[in-house]
C-alpha cells in the first residue's frame, strides 16, 4: 500500500515517524482554508481534514491517504495561523493566562476510496504572559505558519501551565487517533 501524506508539515512527518510510519509521498492539497461564516472551530477542523483528504485523493486513486488539521480556539473563536507579528501578537495576548483548546482532525481515505475521520480535543492553559516574554517570542519567528501563533514543541512549552489532552495532537498530528486509522485500513504501522 502507497500512503500519502496530504501536508507539507514537517511536524507531521516527523509524528508519523514515532509510530513507524513514512510516508511514501508528501502532496500537501491545495485547497481554500477560509472558515465559514459562523463556523465553529470543531466542524471546522474536521471539515479542513476531510477536505484535504478528498482534494488528494482524487489525484492519487488506490492509494491510502492521509490528512489532518489543527485548530486554536479560544471560545467559539478560530484563532488564525499567524502570518504577521500583529496576528501573533493578538493570537498570544488573547492566550495569555487562560484555558484555550486546540482540536486536531484527522482523515484518512483507505485504497478503496473509504473516508475514516477521528477528533482529539485538548486543552492547554498558558501562563500570564508579560510583554517582554511576549516581545521575545515574536522575536524568535518560531510562531511564523502556526495555528494561534505559537509552537508547543518549541520556546512556547515555557509558558504552558498544563495540558489536558494529547501532546502530539497539539502539535499537529494525534498519534493515537492516526495509528487506529491505520489500523483500520490494514496500513501496517509500529
Amino acid at each position: 500500500m502507497r500512503l500519502i501524506l496530504a501536508s507539507a508539515s514537517p511536524r507531521r512527518r516527523d509524528l508519523l515517524a514515532q509510530i513507524g510510519v513514512t510516508p511514501d509521498a508528501i502532496f500537501p492539497a491545495d485547497i481554500d482554508e477560509t472558515p465559514r461564516k459562523g463556523e465553529l472551530p470543531r466542524p471546522y477542523a474536521a471539515r479542513m481534514a476531510a477536505e484535504k483528504a478528498a482534494a488528494v485523493a482524487g489525484l492519487h486513486p488506490g492509494a491510502v491517504i492521509l490528512s489532518g488539521d489543527t485548530v486554536v480556539a479560544a471560545g467559539r473563536r478560530i484563532l488564525p495561523k499567524a502570518e504577521t507579528e500583529a496576528e501573533a501578537r493578538a493570537c498570544l495576548s488573547l492566550l495569555s493566562g487562560r484555558r484555550h483548546r486546540v482540536l486536531s482532525a484527522v482523515t484518512l481515505i483507505d485504497a478503496d476510496g473509504r473516508a475514516r475521520h477521528r477528533m482529539s480535543d485538548n486543552v492547554v492553559i498558558f501562563k500570564r504572559l508579560d510583554r517582554a516574554e511576549i516581545d521575545a517570542y515574536i522575536a524568535s519567528d518560531e510562531w511564523r505558519g502556526k495555528a494561534g501563533g505559537y509552537a508547543i514543541q518549541g520556546r512556547a512549552a515555557g509558558f504552558i501551565r498544563s495540558i489536558i489532552g494529547s501532546h502530539s495532537a497539539i502539535m499537529g498530528l494525534p498519534l493515537y487517533e492516526t495509528r487506529a486509522l491505520l489500523r483500520a485500513a490494514s496500513f501496517p504501522c509500529d
